[in-house]
């Protein structure tokens, strides 16, 4: 099911702490960061803190900026965007500033925190997502009841902690401030337990007066058929190397990466790289690795196409190229339509040989668009 992006958004000390045990809030941002970070809420369809933060710090989680807010209502969107809180005992505080400021507000919880929740009078749409929590289907109801395809995530550190060890976090907006806690009885950003593998990407790194902006994107692939986010931006660079592929009436245009388990880029390619015209993109990107590596075994292959069955040009279509390879998940935009081949069924091949393979279909107009000619 397609998700929002995930953008996880937090402010830290120099020994990783969220806030101090005062009676006050810490500041940890300066004030040109939090004008940033209205920016980033006025770009956001919604924005999410868990029941913690709002008992802890009593949010409004406002667009502060009248420019900003006008310019949403030009865009034909709310003023404000929707403020989701999660909570599974639905123990909230009826009057907190979070349900009387900004626009509509949501609150997800379970069927035993809906009961507690309407019986408080909270004002806000309460959702029940069943018994238990569950992260995916929070996602799930927001991408797909409330229209929010990028939700910023503003706290506390056990919803950061939670969705980015699921794979679920797209994005993680790091500020690291000047200064230290030290007192261990203070909130940290994470919490203990078990992670993706892998580095993070950093992709941005700013001085914002006193204070340092870090932006790192996920690398790690899921596993089998569970999708994470680091899935999506890595079918998203296959489909943009598709657009490098010079141009053709006999082929498709596609793109292809091969990543290890651990997030690390193995090899990339495209359709007809390298003046090669009848080569495929998995062809391509897999002759650049070494068939001994021992990461392909459990690597994952992101392709804009789905792999071809069968082809005229070479005597191995790419399904059984990855699957001699080793590799034994493949992660694609697109079906292969019967434009050259009837009946193509390359994942049908690859789930016979028992890979898996997973179909993110909301890139399939990203995959389709340098094949557009082709149509008709």
């Amino acid at each position: 099911m397609p998700l929002p992006h995930v953008l996880l958004s937090a402010a830290v000390s120099l020994d990783g702490y969220l806030d101090d045990t005062g009676p006050e809030r810490l500041l940890l941002s300066s004030p040109a960061d939090f004008d940033r970070v209205d920016g980033v809420r006025a770009s956001v369809d919604a924005i999410l803190v868990g029941g913690g933060t709002v008992r802890a710090d009593n949010p409004r989680l406002l667009v502060n900026s009248a420019e900003r807010r006008a310019a949403r209502v030009a865009d034909g969107r709310a003023e404000y965007p929707l403020k989701v809180t999660v909570s599974g005992s639905g123990e909230l505080d009826p009057a907190a500033r979070f349900w009387h400021t900004g626009g509509d507000k949501v609150l997800l919880t379970t069927d035993d925190g809906a009961r507690r929740a309407r019986a408080l009078g909270i004002g806000a749409d309460v959702v029940s997502l069943g018994a238990d929590l569950d992260w995916r289907a929070a996602l799930e109801y927001l991408h797909d009841r409330r229209g929010v395809r990028r939700l910023m995530v503003e706290g506390g550190g056990t919803v950061h902690t939670q969705l980015l060890q699921q794979g679920l976090a797209d994005e993680l907006q790091l500020v690291l401030a000047p200064l230290f806690v030290g007192d261990p009885a203070a909130p940290r950003l994470f919490g203990p337990g078990a992670y993706q593998g892998g580095r993070l990407r950093l992709v941005e790194t700013r001085r914002i007066e006193d204070v340092v902006l870090m932006r790192y994107l996920p690398t790690a692939p899921g596993a089998g058929d569970r999708v994470a986010a680091a899935d999506r931006h890595w079918l998203a660079l296959a489909c943009e190397l598709a657009e490098l592929c010079p141009p053709s009436d006999t082929a498709f245009s596609v793109g292809a990466v091969v990543v290890a388990a651990d997030g690390s880029e193995l090899a990339r390619g495209h359709s007809r790289e390298g003046g090669d015209p009848v080569v495929h993109a998995e062809e391509a990107a897999l002759a650049k690795v070494d068939p001994e590596d021992p990461r392909l075994p459990g690597a994952t292959v992101y392709s804009s196409l789905e792999p071809c069955a069968r082809r005229a040009s070479r005597p191995a279509p790419c399904a059984r190229l990855i699957l001699d390879a080793g590799v034994r998940r493949v992660v694609t935009a697109w079906r292969e339509p019967d434009t050259f081949v009837a009946g193509a069924d390359g994942s049908g091949v690859l789930t016979a040989a028992g890979a898996v393979v997973v179909v993110l279909a909301e890139y399939a107009q990203r995959a389709k668009a340098p094949n557009r000619h082709l149509e008709g």
